[in-house]
């Protein structure tokens, strides 16, 4: 029955339809007071996390396959005292972080407001390197203008300045006399090093990478690792001689590098203390070194009956330290392979028996089981515990791989644990890699001859390009993504070198280090987390004067990648891929020398 209100408009008998529209303004109040509480609570937190992105713009028709819009921007220069800056091993934010195992010497990037959006200058003075292999034994002093290691060093022979260079003797702690009779002696001990069996190196605590250098004459491939510390510029040295390096420390977290990779490692009274902390610094070389392959070490406790006065120590202490030395290693299944003078070599066990042992409750170190994949080492805490290898794969030790050269083109039985990856996929890459590099040697006809000697690949997938250009005079370091399919362990599988690394970072470097820079695809695989200003900064800070950079991108992305550079003082030329293909193009481009307006030549 219908009714009238005091207006005399009808009114109806009660339903669901009368609350209609008292609910829907009841709805819109307390979304609107939602709204407004979630904005004042958030204001902060969103101001923090807002990247400038307003000079990188899309044109209308991007999504129809055309080219990023990029405003032309001049990087101003940073100042002469920034001219070795390394922004996440930074001497002056190490107060910041904790002494507890020398973990401030770990990475520690800055935060996005302290990042520096310069160029980074050369020393006064500086010239284009010496070339490979002269540079193995000398190199410009006003390159690397530090004598610390000269002055603190120079009982041992580490370098040695000479007028406008610095020379390396090849001396070092425990070889003063010269690194060749040591390795000499090394080979006596290990005979796999004279016949292509080892091929992938580690060396901790490098000095100035005088074993590495020696190394390379046969034919053994190291990554010398040293931190930035008193030893003031050993990395920087190690790469101005044209020898592999990388910042690093073993402390609290994983070293970048994959399980089960290198064929030996090496410490020549490198003040590890291996033997502290339940042996956790063991525990992590056991990790990355490979089923069957060497440790060796020299200097205190080895040869301790005849050095012991020398160390400022009793010969009962010294004693004391070989016994728990060798019983910690003896735990994480080595056994002592060989020992003679100052260089004692033990071995890490194939066999799954002594793994297995370790699955006794009361067994230390334990076996690990916490779920933490063996090749997580990306800001990975190292674990007390033993990576023990997998069962299942039958072809990871030493001894079974094919020797040097023949394992460079064989594919590595890890391709298969790789999404998509096959003996197939491998052999193509390999195939693809040969095509590309004669096509860039007519791109960049350096590329191949001793002006090129430190490359890195920045996003490699097989380590295909690096195959390629294995017969020139030069090294590379692989780079792969902690974001990308972990293909790093086929890197090594196959005798070659690289690390994980995150390209929204700083990479562990000094600056002007690299001779080559490889990208390909680097932009269109990350540009959704990295911004693509700070990666060519960073690209800019680690690449020689006078350096080469080869881009392949996809073609939407390479003319914003020119803009940016002609605001770092690159030149860059555009070409066409070795098929010519429109949709991906190859920019070719070298840094200039120039110097900080306060300096002079």
């Amino acid at each position: 029955m219908k009714g009238k209100d005091k207006d005399g408009k009808p009114t109806y008998p009660y339903d669901k339809s009368s609350r209609t529209v008292p609910m829907a303004l009841m709805l819109l109040v307390l979304c609107g007071f939602s709204f407004y509480l979630g904005g004042i609570f958030c204001s902060d937190k969103d101001r923090n996390q807002t990247i400038e992105t307003s000079k990188v713009e899309t044109s209308p028709k991007s999504t129809g396959g055309s080219s990023l819009q990029v405003k032309a921007i001049s990087f101003p220069e940073c100042g002469i005292e920034l001219q070795d800056y390394t922004p996440c091993t930074d001497p002056k934010r190490w107060k910041k972080f904790s002494t507890h195992r020398l973990s401030f010497l770990e990475r520690h990037c800055p935060p996005l407001y302290e990042r520096k959006e310069c160029l980074i200058p050369p020393p006064n003075g500086y010239k284009a390197p010496i070339k490979w292999p002269e540079s193995r034994g000398k190199c410009w002093y006003r390159n690397v203008p530090y004598d610390w290691i000269n002055k603190q060093k120079s009982n041992q022979h580490w370098l040695l300045k000479e007028g406008d260079k610095f020379l390396f003797p090849g001396g070092g702690t425990m070889f003063p006399n010269g690194v060749g009779p040591y390795v000499d002696l090394m080979e006596d001990l290990i005979p796999q090093m004279k016949d292509g069996t080892i091929r992938t190196a580690i060396d901790t605590g490098c000095g100035v990478a005088s074993w590495g250098g020696d190394l390379l004459d046969r034919g053994i491939l190291t990554v010398s690792l040293a931190p930035r510390d008193n030893h003031e510029a050993q990395v920087q040295f190690a790469l101005e001689r044209g020898i592999p390096a990388i910042l690093g420390i073993i402390s609290t977290q994983r070293l970048p590098f994959p399980s089960n990779s290198f064929d030996m490692a090496h410490c020549s009274r490198c003040l590890i203390p291996w033997t502290e902390f339940g042996g956790i610094y063991l525990l992590e070389v056991n990790r990355i070194l490979r089923p069957g392959g060497f440790w060796v070490l020299s200097g205190p406790p080895i040869n301790y009956e005849n050095r012991w006065r020398g160390w400022n120590t009793t010969i009962e202490d010294q004693k004391a330290d070989f016994d728990k030395l060798q019983e910690l290693l003896t735990s994480m299944c080595f056994k002592l392979f060989n020992k003679k003078d100052d260089i004692a070599v033990w071995q890490k066990l194939s066999s799954n028996e002594c793994y297995n042992k370790l699955d006794n409750p009361d067994s230390y170190p334990p076996k690990c089981d916490d779920g933490t994949e063996p090749d997580s080492a990306w800001y990975t805490p190292i674990r007390s515990c033993v990576v023990a290898p997998e069962p299942k794969l039958k072809n990871l030790k030493l001894s079974a791989l094919p020797k040097w050269p023949q394992r460079l083109n064989t594919a590595p039985e890890r391709v298969g644990q790789i999404q998509g990856g096959s003996d197939g996929a491998f052999k193509h890459d390999n195939s693809k890699w040969k095509v590309r590099i004669k096509h860039y040697k007519k791109l960049l006809p350096a590329l191949g001859t001793d002006k090129i000697r430190n490359v890195m690949d920045m996003n490699t997938m097989y380590g295909g390009f690096a195959a390629a250009l294995v017969g020139a005079p030069l090294w590379v370091m692989n780079v792969v993504s902690s974001y990308a399919p972990n293909t790093l362990p086929v890197v090594y599988d196959r005798g070659l070198i690289g690390t994980y690394h995150d390209w929204c970072e700083a990479f562990s470097t000094y600056p002007r280090t690299y001779d080559l820079l490889h990208v390909d695809g680097l932009f269109s695989s990350e540009s959704h987390r990295c911004e693509m200003k700070y990666v060519l900064l960073e690209m800019d800070r680690i690449l020689r004067p006078g350096g080469y950079a080869i881009i392949r991108e996809a073609s939407y992305y390479v003319d914003g990648v020119a803009t940016l550079t002609k605001g770092m003082r690159w030149s860059c030329h555009k070409e066409d891929t070795e098929y010519g293909l429109e949709k991906e193009k190859i920019l070719i481009c070298q840094k200039k020398l120039w110097y900080a307006k306060e300096s002079s030549r």
